[in-house]
């Protein structure tokens, strides 16, 4: 293999017919600035950008919003439906997404509880069979729990979000072991969305095989959000590499690094 066959653009992945080579996801909200928000998702080198649908003003009389932050011909635009907490409130603002022009790509969300901001994964289910029966490529926001996202797959879902940690936690990756089970079982890309705080978090991700992350409070929330986009953006790519070139095999015990025999005197 060539040195560009280990490089992001050497290693693209797909996601409803599109390539991309970067497998970091970013979101929009709880930046400073829209000023620091454009510069950190630049750094990030995030080909896709989420945006709270709910949470922009569509109707242009309040200025400028998260979207003028963004440049529609190098980011795929993913609206999601944060903020709805029944099948109902996902699919309407799933459709307002695309009657505005987002596209038909959707991240859907569903939340269950207000506290803990814990999917309803039943009510997820429900709204993505509707929303993938009128043609949007859904990517479901879910429990890192492998029969969800195994029925969620087969829903026809283009992807499944699992979460590493509750949302805006910074917890990192809880649960290893379950992310190790939805990846033996996907056929769909996985990517861990929500609980990630720092870079190593990122990087622990995609050496498990995950195809992506998505995160936002861990670089918006940053003491120095674009130095914490570039920080993300390399773990994710030394991750992605570690897992392609495969790790060492684990052993109790020591194993010299140099060979003990032939030894001079």
């Amino acid at each position: 293999m060539t040195t560009q066959d280990w490089t992001p653009q050497g290693d693209t992945w797909t996601l409803a017919g599109r390539t991309f080579a970067s497998r970091l996801l970013v979101g929009t909200g709880k930046y400073p600035s829209l000023e620091v928000q454009r510069e950190a998702i630049l750094e990030s080198h995030a080909e896709i950008v989420t945006v709270a649908v709910r949470r922009v003003d569509l109707s242009g009389k309040t200025g400028a919003t998260v979207l003028d932050a963004l440049d529609r011909t190098r980011h795929t635009l993913l609206p999601n439906t944060a903020g709805c907490y029944s099948v109902d409130e996902a699919v309407r603002t799933a459709r307002l997404a695309r009657e505005v022009g987002m596209g038909d790509l959707i991240k859907l969300e569903v939340i269950g509880d207000p506290q803990t901001l814990f999917p309803d994964n039943q009510a997820t289910l429900a709204a993505a069979k509707i929303l993938v029966a009128e043609g949007f490529s859904v990517l479901p926001y879910c429990s890192d729990d492998p029969i969800i996202c195994l029925k969620l797959a087969e829903a026809g879902c283009v992807a499944v979000m699992p979460l590493g940690a509750p949302i805006g936690s910074g917890l990192g990756i809880r649960n290893p072991y379950n992310l190790r089970i939805i990846l033996e079982q996907a056929k769909v890309p996985v990517l861990v969305d929500a609980g990630v705080g720092t870079a190593s978090d990122a990087a622990i991700a995609l050496e498990l095989g995950c195809t992506a992350v998505l995160m936002n409070t861990a670089i918006a929330s940053a003491q120095q959000p674009v130095a914490m986009a570039i920080a993300m953006r390399q773990a994710v790519e030394a991750g992605r590499l570690a897992f392609r070139a495969g790790r060492m095999e684990k052993r109790l015990y020591a194993n010299a690094s140099s060979p003990i025999t032939g030894l001079i005197g």
